[in-house]
């Protein structure tokens, strides 16, 4: 820090991004208030309330959250209620993990117990490790167990989110398979009643996994059986897509400071674009390459938002189609070096044929991408 830079008030630094709980605080509060229904052992509401606090209910001012089927939100509470776990398996970028916060949110009032699989994850990240200074001391007790997501969404009863599971080694994977079938953690290191953690009602597991990660580290089929899957697609609608690109791109836009909302015809162009090399069809039905990387929904909002804050703080006005082409730079030559030769071709060959000032200008400003 240097001298010039001072420390914000505490009322003043407001998180990047809250929890679901923090976030949606009111609407959980009016929901537990006017929940009626029966609700499963340990849950903070009632399935039918959990999926108004998803899908939205404007009567009760509870706004939408999740753009998909709502027949998924009912098999994915269903399957939470039972003794198995939930897998939610999809592209990278369809609100797998968002939807496993919200769900986490809905039915503990929790939903920060979560696991990030990767290359790295260990089994003390899942289940506990030592306070190594007080087990040296003492030697192993509960003073010195530091406890880790799966142990404390078991003994406080509260749904644990493993994020990206087929990241993480077999083995890794495998410490699931106790917890979810005996619903018991097992603590060889103490002794008596606190060697076995029993799970308390309202503990379960949802567990997601993205297609681009299958076969990296198949999963056990012990562990498979303990889950019910599900599958979150893409959303197919233009009009539901762009309208989600256009308030989400909003709310990030208003979070960074920028004074003004993204144009409506900027977007069309961004969500166009995307929907186009996501699926390597225009939309008159014409072929034409796709890019190997995942232009999903996810991507496009985060596009959409860097298009504001360059319009906004380079120039202090709006983003346009030309700041599209500087953002898709880096946003679509992720995975193959060939995706910038099809992109280029995508604004040289498609955006000539297409009517409005905003395509002319991302055909105009391709000389932008690098190479």
């Amino acid at each position: 820090m240097t001298a010039e830079t001072t420390e914000k008030p505490a009322d003043e630094q407001r998180l990047q991004r809250p929890p679901a709980e923090v976030r949606y605080a009111d609407e959980l509060a009016r929901l537990r208030e006017d929940d009626t229904a029966p609700r499963p052992p340990g849950w903070a509401l009632s399935l039918e309330a959990a999926r108004r606090f998803i899908m939205g209910d404007p009567e009760r001012g509870v706004r939408r959250k999740f753009v998909g089927d709502p027949s998924l939100i009912d098999r994915a509470l269903v399957a939470l209620a039972t003794s198995r776990g939930l897998m939610m398996v999809g592209e990278p970028g369809t609100a797998k993990s968002l939807l496993s916060e919200l769900i986490a949110a809905a039915v503990s009032g929790d939903s920060t117990l979560t696991i990030q699989g990767g290359a790295a994850t260990t089994e003390d990240q899942i289940k506990y490790s030592w306070n190594y200074a007080l087990l040296v001391s003492e030697g192993p007790s509960n003073r010195s167990l530091v406890p880790a997501p799966l142990l404390r969404g078991m003994a406080e009863g509260k749904v644990v989110r493993f994020e990206e599971i087929t990241r993480c080694p077999l083995e890794v994977q495998d410490s699931l398979l106790s917890p979810l079938s005996d619903r018991v953690l097992g603590i060889p290191e103490l002794t008596g009643p606190d060697a076995m953690v029993f799970a308390r009602e309202g503990f379960n597991i949802i567990a997601t996994a993205n297609t681009r990660d299958r076969g990296v580290n198949e999963m056990s089929a012990a562990l498979k059986r303990r889950f019910n899957f599900e599958t979150v697609f893409p959303i197919a609608d233009f009009a539901t897509e762009l309208d989600l690109v256009e308030s989400e791109a909003t709310r990030l836009l208003e979070q960074s400071g920028v004074g003004v909302a993204p144009r409506r015809d900027v977007l069309e162009v961004l969500v166009t674009t995307f929907r186009e090399l996501r699926t390597g069809v225009t939309e008159n039905g014409q072929s034409m390459d796709r890019l190997s990387t995942v232009m999903s929904t996810a991507e496009a909002v985060s596009v959409a938002h860097a298009v504001g804050i360059r319009g906004w703080f380079l120039r202090g006005g709006e983003g346009t189609a030309a700041d599209i082409v500087e953002c898709l730079a880096g946003a679509g030559a992720k995975d193959s070096p060939d995706d910038l030769a099809r992109l280029r071709r995508y604004l040289e060959q498609q955006a000539p044929r297409r009517k409005g000032e905003q395509w002319k200008a991302l055909h105009e400003a391709r000389h932008v991408l690098p190479g």
